[in-house]
């Protein structure tokens, strides 16, 4: 028996139980995809082991109204259709008694029409997960995605017209993707007004075609330090726009750490992300308030943020003060209750 341990958390309030169905109903191999790695897992799921898998987890202190069931891992929508239903009957008696609160799926842009919408509502479904990664139609074709923009778009709408929740992933640094590019693709799903985002930096894993252009040079990994800047900018610019940015970067369970070959992988790679917006915003105010003062003096301030993000706006080991020290700026970062995240008051000592 393998039971798929939970969680994938999206909040402190928020779980998955996360079932992974490997490979199946995708029609070709992206070029950066090997799910073995990423999901530790190679064997079909079965119906059996979902029913373990839930009833393992039902046992557990997890709050019902805050916890999903969600097959991810694969095309959920594109695999044999008898095969998905079997899947979905052992889940949804778990969502019919309360024990669960829905149940998440995530599947192709190109696998979703009003038949298989239909099938997913019957069953309990409440939120499905795009794998959009880019909306331009060159890295698409080069990363043998097999579908196109408009295919995201239509999907999209279908999906928020049958009452869905929308959840939609995009990756950064792709092959043939440039930052203009990543940009434009964070643009566009924002105008899609998703519920949820997922965002991936491309890492190289092993027995990938990504890890062939890499080794003869057709493909170079974007540094961590540009990946953190870019995806600080994509985090505020969901956030601004109230989209949910559930996930940011890959998880490290499974074996990522064995299949990794190149890229901007960090296991907190969402809190260097988070640090980097605090740096950016306290240099701002600081520079905004002392713009006319003498430079040469270090001056003595305290930093209020939430009670909550202390740790990310002080940065790992202390980095954002050291940073802000560099600057002539001897910092104290203190919470307050009353501050929102992202926002933060100034205090001359």
């Amino acid at each position: 028996m393998r039971l798929v341990m939970p969680l994938i958390n999206y909040t402190m309030k928020h779980s998955n139980i996360s079932l992974f169905v490997p490979h199946a109903g995708c029609p070709n191999q992206c070029s950066f995809c090997n799910q073995k790695t990423i999901s530790g897992s190679v064997k079909e799921l079965t119906k059996e082991e979902v029913r373990e898998t839930l009833m393992f987890a039902s046992n557990s202190n997890l709050s019902s109204e805050n916890t999903e069931i969600a097959f991810f891992g694969g095309s959920f929508t594109a695999i044999n259709r008898d095969y998905m239903i079997s899947l979905l009957e052992e889940a949804k008696p778990f969502v019919d008694d309360g024990t669960f609160s829905g149940i998440r799926i995530s599947t192709r842009p190109d696998a979703i029409d009003e038949t298989v919408l239909g099938i997913l509502k019957e069953y309990k479904v409440t939120a499905i997960e795009l794998g959009a990664q880019s909306t331009n139609d060159e890295v698409l074709q080069f990363n043998r995605r097999g579908h196109t923009k408009e295919d995201i778009i239509n999907a999209s709408l279908l999906i928020k017209k049958h009452g869905f929740s929308l959840g939609l992933q995009m990756m950064t640094g792709l092959y043939k993707s440039t930052y203009e590019k990543d940009v434009e693709t964070a643009k566009d799903l924002i105008k899609l007004k998703p519920d949820t985002v997922r965002i991936y930096p491309t890492i190289v894993l092993e027995n990938t075609h990504l890890a062939e252009l890499l080794a003869s040079g057709e493909y170079k990994s974007p540094s961590l330090e540009e990946t953190i800047s870019l995806c600080a900018e994509f985090l505020e610019m969901f956030y601004e726009n109230n989209i949910k940015v559930i996930r940011l970067g890959l998880h490290s369970g499974g074996n990522v750490e064995d299949g990794f070959l190149s890229g901007p992988y960090h296991p907190a790679f969402r809190e260097l992300c988070e640090s980097e917006i605090y740096l950016k915003n306290i240099r701002k105010k600081l520079f905004e308030i002392y713009k006319n003062e003498n430079n040469s003096e270090v001056k003595n301030v305290t930093i209020y943020v939430n009670e909550k993000e202390i740790s990310k706006a002080t940065g790992q080991k202390g980095k954002n003060k050291e940073s802000l020290l560099t600057d002539g700026f001897s910092v104290k970062i203190k919470g307050r209750s009353d501050l929102d995240i992202y926002e933060i008051q100034i205090e001359e000592n």
